[in-house]
């Protein structure tokens, strides 16, 4: 079905152009539709943003709409600037004419298709639709299905390619090759259980330790048989510590492995490490019950009872094979969470695994502080000023540059 469309809109443009435009109108039209790519791709989850503030109802088709109405109100504007610079026909003879024309058509309807099937991507809608990229028992993120001539996948590269750093020109250079790397698998992927899960979280759902939240998995570690946990070829086996607080179970407390990703990049030193391009990678299981790995199919759906979380949020610590040239840069929790990671510990500073749900231990002070002089006698001295690093609720932070504030 995605492919016969595919293929109407691409006839219908060639058509179009062959019969009543120009080749000069036609390689106007494709860079118009290109300008309107950028600024749907770029500014779609700022605008989503102000239409969730002031209607609520329509969070979860947010970003679709945006997308869509960014991507035609643009290429409507530019259409109509060009129709009055260009009013003379240019003309480059019958047989350039008679190629051009419906060439420029079928590319031109390539970029509207794969526009197209971003947005139903983005669309609260069965994960079958409008194609099903992965299997929805068993999703493989290194093996996804694509659309005839993968539209989506070629102009979701492209900006991701022509984005490096210029997301955030005023602050830290971002890029959107980073903060949403393998950005198609993400939207399907975080889809597979759409009529179980939430796609989308109304507060602020991760949380991640400043220091030592990302660590080598120890040599010891077992799976629930007790057998060594395998390592890829070329890749490290990871933990990362992440918590769910107990205020955001309201849409956190049902979700997939699918819904969380890694996002890593070059171990290079980089001194804008958002500005990269990075590359993402799926949880295979967490720790569970005496410290032992659980793995879990991505597809599985993990319900927890927030009256059963100790404390005030759920500690998770997942477990990732990481390429063994990069770094984990992101974690990403359904469509709009994201946080900055730690930098991996030493093997000596590596915190001791946690059971699924389990509090986690406090880090003891390395001196006790000293006695608030100013303090009443019988008054307890006020609590020192505590910092965490928070995820990002708001679906529009990631691009205009509060990824990985600290509050």
């Amino acid at each position: 079905m995605v492919s016969l469309a595919m293929l109407v809109v691409m006839a219908g443009c060639a058509v179009y152009l062959f019969l009543k435009g120009t080749l000069a109108q036609g390689v106007t039209m494709i860079c118009n539709a290109l300008i309107a790519s950028f600024a749907a791709f770029g500014f779609y989850e700022w605008l989503a943003n102000y239409l969730v503030k002031y209607s609520p109802g329509v969070v979860v088709w947010a970003p679709m709409i945006c997308f869509l109405l960014l991507f035609v109100l643009v290429f409507a504007i530019l259409q109509a600037v060009a129709m009055q610079i260009s009013k003379e026909k240019i003309d480059f003879g019958k047989l350039p004419e008679q190629i051009g024309r419906p060439v420029a058509g079928v590319i031109l309807g390539y970029i509207i298709t794969g526009h197209l099937l971003v947005a139903a991507a983005m669309a609260p809608i069965p994960s079958e639709y409008p194609y099903p990229r992965f299997d929805e028992r068993n999703p493989n993120p290194s093996n996804p299905s694509k659309a005839l001539l993968s539209p989506d996948g070629f102009v979701a590269g492209l900006f991701g390619t022509v984005s490096t750093g210029s997301l955030s020109p005023l602050g830290e250079p971002k890029s959107f090759a980073m903060l949403h790397a393998g950005f198609l698998d993400q939207l399907h992927l975080n889809r597979l259980k759409s009529k179980d899960v939430s796609l989308m979280t109304e507060k602020t759902a991760i949380d991640v330790p400043r220091k030592d939240g990302v660590w080598d998995a120890p040599d010891n570690l077992r799976d629930l048989e007790g057998k060594p946990v395998p390592v890829q070829a070329g890749k490290n086996l990871m933990l990362v510590r992440v918590e769910i607080p107990k205020n955001a179970m309201k849409d956190a407390s049902k979700f997939t492995l699918a819904q969380l990703r890694l996002v890593c990049g070059p171990r290079t030193g980089a001194t804008h490490p958002l500005a990269a391009k990075g590359e993402a990678v799926y949880p295979i299981g967490y720790i569970g019950s005496g410290g032992r790995l659980e793995t879990k199919s991505l597809a599985e759906v993990i319900t927890v009872d927030p009256a059963k979380v100790p404390g005030d949020k759920l500690t998770m610590d997942l477990a990732f094979h990481v390429p063994t040239n990069l770094t984990p840069v992101l974690i990403e929790f359904k469509r709009n969470n994201v946080a900055r990671v730690s930098t991996p510990a030493a093997a000596e500073d590596a915190p001791q695994p946690i059971p699924f749900g389990s509090s986690a231990p406090q880090a003891a002070p390395r001196s006790a502080p000293p006695a608030d002089q100013s303090a009443e006698p019988g008054q307890t001295p006020p609590p020192p000023n505590r910092q965490k690093q928070r995820g990002l609720s708001d679906i529009s932070r990631s691009v205009t540059g509060d990824v990985g504030e600290e509050n």
